[in-house]
Parts: C-alpha cells; sequence; structure tokens
C-alpha cells in the first residue's frame, strides 16, 4: 500500500465542466479528441469576489498566527517568572 489514495471535494465548476464535457461527447459523437474538451484545474476563471476571498482568508490566518505567537511569549514570559528566571 505505498500508493497514496487523494479523495477531492468535487467543486460545482468542475462538475458543471464534466456534465459539459460529456454532453458534447454526446453530441459531436466523438468526434473531438477528450483532450481538447478537457479543462485543466489551472484554466478555472478567478473572480474578484474568488481574489477577495483569498485576501481575506489570508488577513485572517496572519491575525491568527499573531494571535497564536503574543500566546506563546505570554506564557513563556510567565513560565520564566514563576521559575525565577524572568530577565530583569
Amino acid at each position: 500500500m505505498s500508493e497514496e489514495i487523494k479523495s477531492g471535494v468535487l467543486s460545482r465548476r468542475r462538475a458543471i465542466s464534466l456534465i459539459g464535457v460529456a454532453a458534447a461527447r454526446a453530441a459531436l459523437g466523438l468526434a473531438v479528441p477528450t483532450a481538447v474538451l478537457t479543462t485543466s484545474e489551472e484554466a478555472e476563471a478567478q473572480t474578484a469576489g474568488m481574489v477577495r476571498r483569498q485576501e481575506r482568508r489570508g488577513a485572517r490566518r496572519e491575525r491568527r498566527e499573531t494571535r497564536r505567537e503574543a500566546r506563546r511569549a505570554g506564557r513563556e514570559t510567565r513560565r520564566a517568572v514563576r521559575r525565577g528566571t524572568a530577565p530583569q
């Protein structure tokens, strides 16, 4: 079992794309090669809403990391005070 099983969630955009590919293949009678009809994941459109969402997610991640760092520093300071090794 050296293979890694990848289970992914199928997005609405990808599902509609696959339905469109199936319909096109049925309508064209398989005259067009499959490679021409399929879409790559890199080709998915970036809408303004998606860009804003990614920016918000990035900002939330940064704020969360800042809070975690502050908590860690506070814990280390309190531990040092309890142990009597706090910097003077």
